[in-house]
Parts: C-alpha cells; structure tokens; sequence
C-alpha cells in the first residue's frame, strides 16, 4: 500500500512539473537518498529528479522550480545543436516554407509564395533565419495572445520572446508572457494551445480545474497540442 501510494505521488509530481514548469522529467525515490539531486540524463536528454522516500511532492517542485536555469544549461550542452540550412524545409506559424540561400539579392530574408529566401553570405543564413523568425514570433505570439486576453477579459501587458530550452512559454502576475522562439517552429494547433495555455495564467495563476476550463474555453482541441509538446518538443530544441 504505502509503495502504491508513493507511486501515485511520484507520478503527481512529475505530471505538475510538466504541467506547471513546462519540463519533460523523471522522478525518482530512493529510501537511501538524504537529500534532492537533479542530473541530465544523457542518452535520453531528460533531467532527473532524486529525492527521499517520504519527501513531499511540494518540496520537490520547489527544487526544480529553483533550479530551472541549471536544468537549462545542462540541456544546452548535452543537445548537439543544428542550424538552418540551405533547401531546408521547415514550418513559421503553420506555414511550410523551404530555405533557399540568394546571395546575390539584396533582400535579407522574405517570404516568396513557399519560399524564405535569404541574402547575404551563407555563414550568416542561420543566424538571419533565426532572426526572422523571432520577429515573426514577437509580432504573432503578441496578436494571437491580445485576442485571447480580450476574451478572458484581461489585460496583456507586453510579450517577450526568449531563448530558453527548458520553457515553452511562461506567464507573471504583472500580465507579461514569454515565449520560447522555437514553438514558431511547431504546427499551428500546438501554437495555439500554448497561447491559450499562457493566456489563461492572465486569470488564473495556477492549474486549477478553473484553469483548465480556461484553456479549453479559448482552444477547445488543446489536449492535442499539449500532447504534440509532450511527444515532440525535443525536436524543436534541435536549433541553437
């Protein structure tokens, strides 16, 4: 009983880190443990939470909570990063577009019917990709977010765009909303549950059965875009 019952916590506590700090987590107990470690496990790439038989699920997120920025740096060195090529193809806010390096155009980066054309020498092509997504990302992520705010009847104040990799998007009391660059990347329903997931914290700042009814208020299909993220994510971390 007393195993089946600290299973049952292990499993609340890595769904609430999932759900409330928006990272993919193992959680171990260890009756020899005396005190909480996190470490990254390297073939997986998932931090990994070892804790005390009997310590509390709240101590537990507290520990992660506090060592976000760790998890953060630890998972930017074990992830061998990628770069926008040549003839890639990739997706900006739904829409499928191939890369295609023009250096003899002067026109920085622009979208061509399906075409993201890109100028300049070819060593900067990551760089000015990534750039053109994060102003896409800041003027789209600002829209969508405002008209779902409007809905619930809350104020924005403003939306930042970040480059994290253990956060997809997070919301502050103040009305301010992060968002990570890469989720651009993702399809279009993930991007809308996402807003709808950090604009519903305008209203509620936990995860609540209020909360959620919030979500699915503003995106009723978002337990599919919350799985997408749950299953796939990695693959947007891919990018430096």
């Amino acid at each position: 009983m007393i195993i089946t019952l600290l299973t049952g916590k292990t499993s609340k506590l890595r769904e609430q880190i999932k759900n409330e700090l928006n990272i993919d987590i193992n959680v171990k107990r260890n009756s020899r443990a005396k005190k909480m470690t996190l470490k990254i496990d390297g073939k997986n790439q998932i931090p990994t939470l070892s804790m005390p038989t009997l310590a509390s699920n709240k101590l537990g997120f507290n520990f992660v909570k506090n060592n976000i920025s760790w998890i953060e740096d630890k998972l930017s060195q074990t992830v061998k990063p990628e770069k926008f090529q040549d003839n890639e193809r990739i997706s900006i806010f739904g829409k499928e577009l191939t890369i295609k390096h023009c250096p003899e155009q002067k026109l920085g980066v622009q979208i061509d019917g399906d075409i993201l054309k890109v100028s300049g020498e070819k060593g900067f092509l990551h760089r000015r990709v990534k750039d053109f997504i994060k102003k896409q990302a800041k003027d789209e992520f600002y829209k969508l977010s405002k008209a779902k705010a409007l809905l619930v009847g809350c104020k924005l104040n403003s939306v930042v765009i970040k480059d994290t990799k253990s956060r997809w998007g997070s919301c502050s009391s103040y009305g301010n909303i992060n968002y990570n660059w890469r989720v651009a990347l993702a399809p279009y329903f993930v991007i809308e549950y996402l807003v709808s997931h950090e604009v519903s914290h305008l209203k509620h700042q936990d995860h609540s059965k209020e909360f959620w009814v919030c979500v699915k208020n503003l995106y009723p299909e978002y337990i599919k875009g919350k799985n997408w993220l749950k299953n796939n994510g990695k693959k947007l971390n891919i990018y430096e």
